[in-house]
């Protein structure tokens, strides 16, 4: 499985980005898909995940402003992210799993400030 993240930028708070991943190789195995995110300094976070194709989690921090949705025909993962804060700052990775591995994509910068 291969992983392709994009969206990242800069953006103000109160803003919003929408950030995209796009998989190849054995998408089929894929049982869930989703964003982690890690903070300059600090312990990284899961911010949202889908399973089997229809069941979304978020963290707490991203409940209400944060919606991940996925588009079979085009093999992608969005998130989107609105009312946007400085805490939100973070290099944001798609990951995936399967029965037997995960994989990451390269992690796409998100920098909210004023």
């Amino acid at each position: 499985v291969q992983l392709q993240a994009s969206g990242g930028g800069f953006v103000q708070p109160g803003g919003s980005l929408t950030l995209s991943c796009a998989a190849s190789g054995s998408i089929f195995s894929i049982k869930t898909i989703g964003w982690s995110r890690q903070f300059p300094g600090k312990k990284g976070e899961l911010v949202a995940t889908i399973t089997n194709g229809d069941t979304t989690n978020y963290a707490d921090s991203a409940k209400g402003r944060f919606t991940i949705s996925g588009d079979s025909a085009k093999n992608t993962v969005y998130l989107q992210m609105d009312s946007l804060e400085p805490e939100d700052t973070a290099v944001y990775y798609c990951g995936a799993s399967t029965t037997t591995s995960v994989y990451w994509g390269q992690g796409t910068l998100v920098t909210v400030s004023s």
